[in-house]
């Protein structure tokens, strides 16, 4: 008989550790406790308008194709892409704006036009990123569960000693006098969950996810892709469960005998939590939990976010697929974020208009917006403070457009702190996990296997590699790698 696993989540991170274990004759099945699977990359349906709910940006394609490629299938077998250009649009202020289009090349000369000789400048700092990349992404990230810190030590690692180092904004700066171009090279590693500042020069790795392979968006948004993984999962033999919250991890013998969902009991083999790594703990006796309150609050978290769904009756002008609004200064909002954590005075804020791109996200002749601020973990989440954020990310969106807007609004609605604790039970309402800082890297962070239980593992954006889809992807492979290296101790 197979041996069972039972996957906690159906986040990225658990989706594909499921395929990867039931590809290898075990019996997986992945509980949600949410209505719909996809862990905060569900999919939201309101008056004909259709929201991806959390991962909007579609970059490290290869990852996806690796995930694929792995089961003897292409991305192309379950969802069209296509590569946007431009890729966004930058606002630095009222009809001040820079295009990043779909090739270096392009993108060079637009740096060329806002300072001379950037565009050589450019080129060697890509080559860089391109070559980190290759190491990092290509040659390492696989090979890296985060249990030894030799996993880290490569020849070409010890050769890129300097780049952990120093950080981003840095080498950016060394590099780029123009402001406006700064902010564009050191925008990528937001999706690390840290600033500029505190990530290490390595992972300019990002600039080559962005500007050498591009921006890309599944036809039908990026719920195509849970779908994809989901359809993919159950061709071998995996079984999902939703509205299933799981109440407790039961141990016996060292080991989680079952996990109780409804007051019923579901045993297992192997248990795998792709779920927010503090609450999975704190389901267990507290004398197996590995991490104590105080090692999670010293913690640097990735940013909370306040998100708008929002459909409008006309389809809009001046605006891309996706949008930064980058008109306030990046370092105060910052501080808000990370140093002292408040509510931010003149917010920076991200726009996705999926419908520019495929109109049947939207009824005809409408546009569906998606607002993001980000926002420090655990401030206090009410009604007022959303609707004054509202009020003012539209006046800034209505300024810097040259459009009216707030008349043509017919649905609204918000997400916040609140959501991301009461949906996903995040430590602190976090929208994206621990941020990938230099002493929160690889072996620095959360393990994939628990220490004092021998069959329990862990997955997803607090563990390794850290934040963002591609990431959890690689968390999901490197999980399943590791029971199966270890499935002769279980």
């Amino acid at each position: 008989m197979s041996k069972k696993i039972s996957i906690i989540g159906s986040g990225f991170s658990s989706l594909t550790s499921a395929c990867y274990l039931a590809k290898q004759g075990y019996d997986v099945s992945v509980f949600e406790k949410n209505s719909s699977l996809g862990g905060r990359a569900r999919q939201f349906k309101k008056d004909g308008f259709t929201f991806d709910m959390g991962p909007s940006w579609y970059w490290m394609p290869d990852v996806f194709d690796k995930f694929f490629n792995d089961f003897g299938k292409k991305t192309s077998d379950f969802y069209n892409l296509k590569k946007l250009n431009p890729a966004y649009r930058v606002y630095f202020g009222k009809n001040d704006f820079i295009e990043i289009e779909d090739s270096l090349e392009k993108i060079k000369k637009v740096f060329e036009k806002h300072e001379k000789g950037s565009s050589i400048a450019l080129d060697r700092f890509m080559a860089n990123a391109k070559k980190n990349y290759s190491i990092a992404v290509t040659n390492l990230l696989y090979k890296m569960p985060g249990i030894s810190p030799l996993e880290l030590i490569t020849r070409d690692t010890v050769l890129k000693a300097g780049s952990f180092l120093s950080n981003i904004r840095k080498e950016v700066g060394k590099r780029f006098k123009n402001k406006k171009l700064r902010s564009i090279l050191e925008f990528p590693v937001l999706f690390l969950g840290a600033k500029a500042s505190n990530t290490p020069a390595f992972y300019s790795f990002m600039n080559h996810a962005d500007f050498g392979l591009g921006t890309w968006q599944p036809e039908n948004g990026f719920y195509d892709v849970v779908n994809a993984m989901v359809n993919l999962g159950k061709s071998l033999g995996v079984k999902y469960y939703t509205n299933h919250d799981v109440s407790s991890l039961n141990t016996n013998n060292k080991k989680v005998e079952s996990i109780t969902i409804n007051n019923k009991l579901f045993y297992s083999d192997i248990v795998i939590s792709g779920a927010d790594y503090v609450h999975t703990e704190s389901l267990l006796d507290p004398k197996y939990r590995q991490y104590s309150n105080k090692y999670w609050t010293k913690k640097t978290w990735a940013p909370s976010s306040l998100l708008f769904y929002v459909g409008f009756d006309k389809k809009l002008k001046n605006v891309s697929h996706h949008n930064l609004f980058f008109d306030t200064d990046f370092d105060n909002h910052a501080k808000n974020i990370y140093d002292t954590p408040n509510w931010p005075k003149d917010p920076l804020f991200y726009a996705n208009f999926t419908s520019i791109t495929n109109p049947k996200t939207a009824p005809k002749g409408c546009e569906n917006a998606f607002f993001l601020v980000p926002i420090a973990t655990n401030l206090n989440d009410t009604n007022d403070v959303r609707e004054k954020y509202f009020e003012i990310i539209i006046n800034r969106l209505e300024n810097l457009t040259g459009q009216k807007l707030k008349k043509n609004i017919i649905f609204k609605t918000s997400y916040c702190v609140n959501d991301f604790k009461n949906d996903y039970n995040s430590y602190g309402g976090n929208a994206y996990g621990l941020a990938n800082t230099l002493f929160q890297t690889a072996f620095l962070r959360p393990k994939i296997k628990s220490k004092k239980l021998k069959n329990l593992y862990f997955s997803g954006q607090l563990t390794v590699p850290g934040p963002g889809v591609p990431p959890a992807i690689v968390s999901g492979k490197l999980v399943s790698d590791l029971i199966l290296n270890n499935e002769t101790t279980i």
